[in-house]
C-alpha cells in the first residue's frame, strides 16, 4: 500500500470527531445567545415599560415627583370632562384650594399607586451599604485567619466545607434565622440593623471564600521578603498581603451587592414595611435610627405586584420601581468595579 493513500478509517474517525466537535460548539453557542435573547427581552421590557413612570417629555425629562415623594393612594376621577388622577396629598390640596367637598366627587382609588418611591430607594442603598460593611469586615477577618493563621487540621477543614455550603442555602432560610436570632430572641423588632445583619451574613460565605482564594494566590515571596526584614506576621499581611488580595475581595463585592440588594425574603421578615413616608433620619436617636425599619424596592415591588388588586396603575408602579431597582444595583455595581479597578492598577505584582 502506497503511504500517500489515506487510511478510510483514520479518515471516517477524523471526519466523525470533527462534526461532534462542530455539534458541541454549535450547541453551545445556541444555548449562550438563548440565555443572553431572553435577559435581554427581560430587560428591554423594564426598560422601555419602566420608562414612561421614570422619565417625561418635557424638561427635566424625569418624573421628579416618582422620584422624590413617598407612595401614596392614587385618586382617579372626571373633573369638567377632563380625567385627573392625582396622589392622595395632592388631591387633598386641591380640594382645599377649589373649596369643594371631597364626598361630592366620585373617585376611583388605587393603593400604592400614586406618589413615589424616594423611601423605597433610601432604605435599600441603606440595607446594601450597612450589610457590605459588616459582610466585608467579618468576611476579610475571617478569610485572613482561616489563610494565614489557621492549621490545616479537620476541624478548619470542616469550617471551611461548611462554609461552602452555606453559600447555597435558600435566602428565605437566612430571613428566618435573621427573624428567630435578631427580631425576636434578641428583640430587635423589624429593623434596619436586623436587616443588615441578616443580609450580611446571607452574603458573608461568598466573601469569606472569596477572600481566603484572593489572600491565597498572593506570592509567597512577599511574605518572605517582609518577615526577611524583620516584620511581624501582622504587619506583613496588613501592608503585604491584603492589599494586593484586595481586587479579589472587592470583585467578591461586586457580586454580593447585587444578592443583597435583590432578596425580598431576608428583609421582608426583618426589616421591610410596606409603607413608611418618613424618612430614616427622621428619629429622636442613633438607636432610634438602627431600631427602625425602612422600605426597600424588592419589598414594594413584590407588596404592589401580589398584594393589591392588578390594574394599569398599578403596573405602572411596578415597572417604573423595578427600572430604578435596576438602576440603583447598577450604579452600587458599577462603583464597586471602579474602586476594584482602582486597587487593580495601584497594586500589582
Amino acid at each position: 500500500m502506497s503511504e500517500n493513500k489515506q487510511n478510510p478509517f483514520q479518515y471516517n474517525a477524523k471526519s466523525w470527531l470533527y462534526r461532534r466537535e462542530r455539534i458541541v460548539t454549535s450547541t453551545l453557542r445556541l444555548m449562550t445567545y438563548f440565555v443572553i435573547l431572553c435577559a435581554s427581552y427581560l430587560f428591554l421590557d423594564i426598560i422601555i415599560k419602566g420608562a414612561g413612570t421614570v422619565f417625561s417629555s418635557s424638561f427635566p425629562f424625569v418624573n421628579v415627583e416618582f422620584l422624590t415623594q413617598s407612595p401614596e393612594t392614587l385618586h382617579v376621577f372626571e373633573w369638567q370632562g377632563e380625567k385627573m388622577e392625582m396622589a392622595d396629598s395632592t388631591f387633598r390640596n386641591w380640594i382645599t384650594e377649589n373649596g369643594l367637598d371631597a364626598t361630592s366627587i366620585k373617585t376611583e382609588t388605587y393603593a400604592y399607586s400614586g406618589g413615589g418611591i424616594l423611601p423605597a430607594i433610601i432604605g435599600t442603598i441603606m440595607l446594601v451599604i450597612g450589610s457590605m460593611i459588616i459582610a466585608l469586615v467579618l468576611g476579610i477577618l475571617s478569610a485572613i485567619y482561616l489563610s494565614e493563621y489557621a492549621r490545616d487540621t479537620k476541624f478548619i477543614r470542616a469550617i471551611r466545607l461548611s462554609i461552602v455550603n452555606l453559600a447555597g442555602v435558600p435566602s428565605i432560610v437566612f430571613g428566618l434565622f435573621g427573624m428567630g436570632l435578631f427580631v425576636l430572641f434578641l428583640g430587635w423588632g423589624v429593623s434596619l440593623i436586623a436587616g443588615w445583619f441578616t443580609l450580611a451574613f446571607m452574603v458573608l460565605p461568598i466573601i469569606i471564600t472569596a477572600s481566603e482564594q484572593s489572600l491565597r494566590a498572593v506570592p509567597k515571596g512577599f511574605r518572605e521578603g517582609a518577615l526577611a526584614l524583620g516584620a511581624t506576621k501582622w504587619q506583613t499581611i496588613r501592608t503585604n498581603v491584603l492589599p494586593y488580595a484586595m481586587p479579589g475581595i472587592l470583585t467578591s463585592s461586586v457580586l454580593s451587592v447585587a444578592r443583597v440588594a435583590g432578596e425580598t425574603a431576608p428583609i421582608m421578615f426583618t426589616a421591610a414595611y410596606a409603607m413608611r413616608d418618613k424618612m430614616p433620619w427622621e428619629v429622636d436617636s442613633f438607636w432610634g435610627f438602627l431600631k427602625q425599619g425602612v422600605m426597600a424596592l424588592p419589598y414594594h415591588i413584590y407588596v404592589v405586584s401580589s398584594k393589591i388588586p392588578q390594574n394599569e396603575y398599578t403596573a405602572r408602579m411596578q415597572y417604573g420601581t423595578a427600572l430604578v431597582f435596576m438602576m440603583v444595583v447598577a450604579t452600587i455595581a458599577i462603583l464597586s468595579i471602579y474602586l476594584r479597578q482602582k486597587a487593580r492598577e495601584r497594586y500589582r505584582w
